[in-house]
Formats: structure tokens, C-alpha cells, sequence
């Protein structure tokens, strides 16, 4: 299998990986890997989040440091992208502050509900006093309002409640993502086949091959990201990726330029 473009990529700014840009880029460059879009958390801004993402001041360090790699020659290629929260409220922060930078990439992603963080290991204790059903469902009205935006070109880890084990019934689930589906088709965005989960409790990648079967028959494009944390983490799972979206119907995956999709036929 030819090696695929990882378009999910954080680094040590974001308070909760290791390595600065220079080593994830060396690693992509081991595995010939022939494209790689940084996309650290959104900097802190209003309060939001402080302990999970850089400040605003260090973002001119992080365009800094991918800028930095930009500039070199040879593989991978290096795009300059995001990932921004959805949360209520953000609307008026992000169309601004998206709007002065030139991303090439904005993934959006969903990590709050009502101010829990339900993918924190630290709050996963949580979740034994929820109604799980109710959960995933205010999650997936939170990711139909993040497409209604019309900021993000695609949506991150579309199934992460599912990151410790807890899910709804596959009835209910799919009554509940049809609606989020329909609005990231609308809005013409993508989603990103992410490899994280195969390193969580769950042990699977997200979205899951249901969810990936209902997005292919909205012709919703794809991309793959590893969502890595450290450099050794660059790339991992592509291969499990790859069989995922051809046994839910994908024939090609997108690649994205100054957030302009063009569609590339999967391989291997």
C-alpha cells in the first residue's frame, strides 16, 4: 500500500503531547509518508479548555515551527491546520480568528458536552451516572451544529463518545448520527477516518464501519488522520484505515489545499 497523507498531528504546544514539529516530520519522512497537516488544538481563548491546548500567545510559535518545516525540501509535504472545538458559543471567536490565519486544513472536532469532557480520562467516571443514550445524542446535535457553521472542512473522530466503552444501542445510533450526517454532506465537508482508537480502551478506529457505510452513501469524502501524540505514533493503523473504507464502499480519500478538497482513488 502506497503510504497516505496524515492530516491529524499535534504537538507538544497543546500541554498533552511529546515531540516538537521536527521530530514528527522526521518520522513521516521514515515512513514515506508523502503528506502531514499539523493540527493543534485551537488556542485557548475566553477561558475555554486552558489545561488541553496552547495558549494564545504560543500560537505564533506553532506557525513558527510548521512554517519552519515548509521550507524544506523532499517529503513529506507540510500543510499548516487546526483543530478547532465546536461548543456553544464559539461561533463568534472562530469566525474571526479562522478567518486572519491561512489554514490550510480546519478539522473541527467535538470534546465538551454541557462542560464535561467525555473523552478525558480523567472524568470518565462520569459516564456511570449518565444517561448514555441522552449523551450521544446531544453529542451528535452538537456535531450537526458545528456543519450548520460552515467553518471546518471536515469533522474529527466522529464516533469518540465510544472512547471508553460506553455506546447507545445500533438502532438508536443511527437514528441518531443520520441528522449529523445529512448537515456535514450539506455543508460539503469531509470526515476523517482516525486511527486514535485503536489506542484507547475501545480498540477501534472511529467513526466504525456503520457510521463510515451511512457517510459513503452521502458521498461524504474522507481523510485519514492518526490523530499522533508523539512522533512514533505518525501513520499507525493506515493499513486497518484503509480495509475500513473499502469495506464500507470508499473507492478514494481527499487531499485538501488552502481548504480546497480534490478527491485521490485508494490504493493496496
Amino acid at each position: 500500500m502506497n503510504p497516505l497523507p496524515d492530516y491529524h498531528i499535534h504537538t507538544v504546544l497543546c500541554k498533552h503531547a511529546v515531540g516538537e514539529a521536527a521530530a514528527y516530520e522526521a518520522a513521516a519522512n521514515r515512513l514515506r509518508i508523502p503528506e502531514m497537516c499539523f493540527t493543534d488544538h485551537v488556542p485557548s481563548m475566553g477561558g475555554y479548555d486552558p489545561e488541553h491546548r496552547m495558549a494564545l500567545e504560543a500560537f505564533s510559535r506553532y506557525k513558527e515551527m510548521v512554517a519552519a518545516l515548509q521550507w524544506c525540501d523532499g517529503h513529506p509535504e507540510v500543510l499548516f491546520g487546526i483543530e478547532a472545538d465546536y461548543y456553544e458559543g464559539c461561533e463568534d471567536v472562530l469566525i474571526k480568528w479562522l478567518s486572519v490565519h491561512e489554514f490550510d486544513f480546519v478539522l473541527g472536532s467535538v470534546h465538551f458536552i454541557n462542560g464535561w469532557g467525555f473523552d478525558n480520562p480523567d472524568e470518565r467516571h462520569v459516564w456511570d451516572s449518565v444517561d448514555v443514550a441522552a449523551t450521544w445524542r446531544a453529542y451528535f446535535e452538537a456535531v450537526s451544529k458545528l456543519a450548520a457553521t460552515g467553518l471546518f472542512d471536515a469533522v474529527g473522530h466522529l464516533d469518540l463518545p465510544k472512547k471508553f466503552g460506553y455506546r447507545p444501542s445500533a438502532i438508536a445510533l443511527k437514528k441518531m448520527v443520520r441528522p449529523a450526517l445529512d448537515g456535514i454532506s450539506e455543508a460539503r465537508m469531509g470526515i476523517e477516518i482516525n486511527t486514535a482508537g485503536l489506542r484507547k480502551p475501545v480498540k477501534e478506529i472511529y467513526p466504525s464501519l456503520e457510521i463510515l457505510a451511512m457517510a459513503q452513501k452521502r458521498a461524504i469524502p474522507i481523510c485519514f488522520g492518526s490523530d499522533a501524540h508523539s512522533p512514533a505514533e505518525i501513520g499507525a493503523g493506515f493499513d486497518l484505515a484503509v480495509r475500513l473504507a473499502k469495506k464500507a464502499g470508499y473507492t478514494d480519500y481527499f487531499r485538501i489545499r488552502k481548504r480546497k478538497k480534490r478527491l485521490f482513488p485508494l490504493e493496496g
